[in-house]
């Protein structure tokens, strides 16, 4: 399963934190600084940390990643985001509570195989402040929120488009993994410029179609956010490609590389690195009946325990179900029609009943599980296939249409923030 843009930050977090101890780069604030934004300062100590965090995933390879100078530029830009992006969350009152940095905190130790006492074990021996990594686990929630609240207040789906774009019979279901290099134009960028990042892009297309793997050109030239990933998108369904690309991804074959295409952003150059089908949907649904007993302050577990081995001895000889469950069962919801669940995905009522269906055959009882309510025994009645392929492209077309929405109000709002900051680089050569 692919990791989420937030967990896949936090991994590579840790793992150059023992990098940059191993090679001596200090997480203390040096004097030294190599930007200004708006009102706050990003330190030499951050960028080496955050280099040798690049670096660290590049190891055996290293000779992929751009010049010193470009890298540094292209790191320091991260950083610049991330802290514009951080102080408009700040402004908007956007928060992660310690209950959230804790569950972060131990997706990303239980990913690396220890315990959140482990991983605080593992950062100290490197020298390394817990709170400081619970800090900057905190400020990717935030950030993950932020952009969140964006799409959610900008980003909205009618009936009507997902009506119109399936209407068009233009949807297409399949994925591509694709990867990304970009040429930025600046905003408001003169014709000189755009020409000039024209040819750049020209440049860089030929280098490609000469050779040069595709992932190594994107980290010494993209200007794109995933430049150090060496531009890998992953997996994207073909629908929530950005419009101004997704005409030509459609004709490509895996392994095909485009031509520089114009956005408002600057070049783009896009490679295909495979594509997937995945249209069709079947879903395994069982039909099932149960009996529900709740301990209470009245009745232990066991004796709910005892009362609904009693109901099922009784239906083994011979008792009809539907009647006991009307006259016994406790679950208000499903008793008065005999205790009938309908037809359902095995997982829907919690995985304890779809253990019990799943071992039983058509017309058995199951014998007593418990689950957080209480005590059940349930009748599986049959088990079907349907195709839920329909019902599963209308919320893929939803999805879609919402996804590229999505990616373009994101990509809009942190062009504006940028141009609109006051940001003084100080690195040299920058």
């Amino acid at each position: 399963m692919q990791k989420s843009p937030l967990y896949a930050a936090l991994f590579a977090l840790l793992a150059a934190i023992s990098f940059a101890q191993a090679q001596g780069v200090s997480t203390q604030p040096l004097d030294g600084v190599v930007a200004l934004v708006e009102d706050d300062v990003i330190l030499q100590s951050e960028l080496d940390t955050a280099v040798a965090n690049v670096r660290k995933q590049y190891v055996g390879r290293s000779d992929q990643l751009p010049p010193e100078n470009v890298l540094s530029r292209q790191v320091l830009e991260r950083l610049i985001m991330n802290r514009l992006l951080l102080e408009r969350a700040a402004a908007s009152n956007t928060k992660a509570s310690d209950e959230e940095v804790d569950q972060a905190v131990g997706a990303v130790a239980q990913q690396n195989k220890m315990t959140p006492a482990q991983l605080r074990d593992s950062l100290q021996r490197d020298g390394v402040s817990f709170s400081t990594f619970r800090d900057q686990v905190r400020d990717e929630l935030i950030i993950q929120r932020l952009r969140q609240r964006v799409v959610q207040s900008r980003v909205e789906v009618s009936e009507t488009e997902v009506d119109v774009l399936l209407a068009s019979n233009s949807l297409n279901t399949g994925e591509v993994h694709l990867g990304h290099l970009l040429v930025a134009v600046p905003e408001g960028a003169s014709a000189e410029q755009i020409e000039t990042a024209r040819g750049k892009a020209a440049g860089i297309s030929k280098l490609i179609a000469d050779g040069m793997e595709f992932s190594a050109a994107s980290i010494r030239y993209s200007d794109g956010p995933q430049a150090l990933d060496g531009g890998d998108l992953g997996w994207r369904p073909i629908d929530q490609l950005p419009t101004f690309f997704a005409d030509q991804i459609l004709a490509m074959k895996a392994g095909e590389i485009t031509q520089p295409i114009r956005s408002a952003a600057g070049f783009h150059i896009i490679k295909v690195h495979d594509r997937r089908d995945n249209t069709q949907q079947l879903i395994e649904q069982y039909n099932a009946r149960h009996i529900l007993i709740k301990p209470s302050e009245l009745m232990t577990s066991d004796e709910a325990l005892a009362q609904i081995r009693d109901l099922r001895s009784k239906i083994l000889a011979g008792a009809d179900f539907a009647k006991l469950a009307k006259e016994n069962s406790q679950d208000d919801v499903t008793k008065q029609g005999g205790g009938d669940l309908g037809w359902f995905p095995p997982t829907q009522y919690g995985p304890e009943l779809a253990m019990a269906l799943i071992a039983l055959k058509d017309n058995e009882i199951s014998e007593p599980f418990q689950t957080a309510t209480g005590w059940h025994i349930t009748q599986r009645l049959g088990v079907r296939t349907v195709d839920k392929t329909k019902e599963y492209i209308r919320q893929q077309a939803r999805e879609n249409i919402r996804q590229r929405k999505a990616d373009e109000e994101l990509d809009n709002f942190s062009r504006q923030i940028r141009s609109e900051a006051f940001v003084e680089t100080r690195l040299a050569g920058g």
